[in-house]
């Protein structure tokens, strides 16, 4: 699969169907933090200590406006924030763009193909060499998958020398996932 991830300005890595709707998304995201008032209290309330200073956190959960606000929250107390969508038809492009414009790293965009959807999911995951994410949060238990199933690997490929094969399972989405090991 031939994805590449885009870069925002400050270098910020991000993959999402289309930056014209970053504006929309904000105004949207703007709408949305006065619903929202618990995070916007934890904000002010903890924003100035920054309780998540250096805390790398991965997301995988529906890319809409409301998790939109979430993530900026857990910028605005300091964590940096990696994000993809747990399902291929519930992101809001719009909140994604906004998003991926001014807050944090984001891979999702509505009507991923399941090549494309696992590929955000490793992207959301790879902080780079030496890093991972120091929490997780996972609506799905996807981006926990993956995390398991690269353990059970490296196992087998520890015993063996060989990863596991993806043509040794009929689940085709699994196929995809043993894939990503290889």
């Amino acid at each position: 699969m031939a994805l590449s991830v885009d870069k925002a300005a400050g270098g910020r890595e991000y993959k999402v169907k289309d930056m014209s709707q970053a504006d929309f998304g904000r105004l949207e995201i703007d709408l949305a933090e006065v619903e929202m008032p618990g995070l916007m209290a934890c904000r002010a309330e903890f924003g100035p200590s920054q309780p998540f200073k250096g805390a790398r956190i991965t997301g995988s959960l529906h890319m809409t406006i409301q998790t939109a606000v979430l993530i900026e929250t857990l910028t605005a107390l300091g964590a940096e924030v990696r994000w993809c969508s747990c399902n291929i038809f519930s992101t809001q492009d719009h909140a994604a763009a906004a998003i991926a414009r001014d807050s944090a790293s984001v891979f999702a965009w509505k009507g991923e193909t399941l090549q494309e959807y696992w590929w955000c999911t490793e992207r959301a995951l790879d902080w780079g060499p030496g890093g991972g994410p120091d929490l997780i949060v996972d609506d799905g238990g996807d981006a926990t998958l993956l995390i398991h199933e690269g353990v059970k690997a490296e196992e087998i490929y520890e015993k063996s020398g060989q990863l596991p094969d993806p043509a040794s399972t009929d689940n085709a989405e699994f196929q995809i996932v043993l894939t990503i090991y290889h």
